[in-house]
């Protein structure tokens, strides 16, 4: 692929995301939208159109094994339900497609690393789809704590919440087992962000959680224990107020992303404070973390570069979700081997 400027996608569903992705891979300068397809009859002509109007030319199917046997499309997108991610990135790999899987990649550890094999065995980039960790302002936050502002980091805390609209209530239709509920949802955005300032591998998490009759979480809190007394804090709900946050505690201060999971065209506010008194708050160029996704894992196939968020990081993700929601099941401390 050395030899060529741009990835050339098909997407593999016509989920509500595509409202973002679809324009994202686009505008993207390294990549080119070849073909979406859907198993609903029209929907991805339809997905096409309303999303990409400029672009007739993009092939739609009405079945998703023909994307895969598309021998025009080198790299696939995956919206589809979140129970369906596994069977569906391991399919596209047989197919030796690249994939970038929405979040979260599987609901098993023992399926990412059954996705980590086939990849290495059909030597294709396969990565999860946060596509926040591609925004400009974390590496702002990261600048912060590397020049030793706030001296070293003790405790994170992460909030993702906001009140559920009747359009996402399909996010409750199944249990947490299925890949529903908050958890699978926005908590595992909270999880990763939460996540992303500790060098130690966590020992330990706790959690609490309501649940609906389906058996889909609601809202959960919980705490990751990394040892010596650090700890990750994140709490997300589909029953509370507006909340898109972190802030990073250290023995000299603090940093707060405002609006972690921004839309494109938000501006980011990071503030930060120290014991000796100073406060600042900075507001930063306005970035589409979608297109930047989309434009780092097309260089990373063409150029053959590692992706900035490896499957091992998709596999300590994984481990912290199952372990917070066996945890909230049981009302244990699930300690991590």
């Amino acid at each position: 692929m050395n030899n060529k400027t741009q990835l050339r996608w098909g997407i593999l569903g016509a989920a509500r995301i595509n409202e973002r992705l679809m324009p994202a891979i686009v505008e993207a300068s390294n990549a080119e939208l070849v073909a979406i397809a859907s198993r609903r009859p029209g929907a991805a002509a339809q997905t096409r159109a309303q999303y990409a109007p400029q672009q007739p030319q993009v092939r739609s199917y009405d079945d998703l094994q023909m994307l895969l046997d598309d021998p025009e499309v080198d790299a696939i997108y995956l919206p589809m339900a979140n129970h369906e991610h596994a069977e569906w990135v391991q399919r596209a790999i047989e197919h030796r497609k690249h994939v970038l899987c929405e979040k979260p990649m599987a609901l098993t550890v023992a399926d990412i690393e059954a996705i980590k094999a086939a990849a290495q065995r059909q030597k294709v980039t396969v990565m999860e789809g946060f596509m926040y960790r591609f925004h400009p302002q974390h590496d702002r936050v990261q600048q912060l704590i590397q020049s030793g502002l706030i001296g070293e980091v003790r405790s994170v805390r992460a909030s993702f919440s906001f009140m559920m609209k009747p359009a996402r209530l399909y996010r409750l239709a199944e249990s947490v087992e299925n890949g529903g509920g908050a958890m699978w949802d926005i908590g595992c955005y909270a999880i990763h962000s939460a996540r992303m300032f500790f060098n130690e591998a966590p020992i330990s998490v706790t959690a609490i959680a309501k649940y609906v009759d389906s058996g889909a979480d609601v809202a959960t809190s919980g705490i990751i224990d990394f040892g010596d007394g650090k700890y990750a804090h994140f709490d997300f709900s589909f029953e509370r107020a507006r909340r898109c946050e972190y802030e990073v505690i250290g023995t000299k201060g603090g940093i707060k992303c405002h609006n972690v999971w921004s839309m494109p065209g938000d501006v980011p506010v990071v503030s930060w404070w120290t014991e000796d008194g100073q406060q600042v708050e900075e507001q930063l160029p306005a970035a589409n973390h979608f297109r930047l996704e989309i434009e780092h894992f097309s260089a990373c196939v063409l150029n053959n570069t590692v992706p900035k968020l490896s499957l091992v990081d998709a596999r300590a993700n994984c481990q912290i979700i199952v372990a917070a929601l066996q945890s909230a099941a049981t009302g244990q401390r699930i300690n991590l081997g």
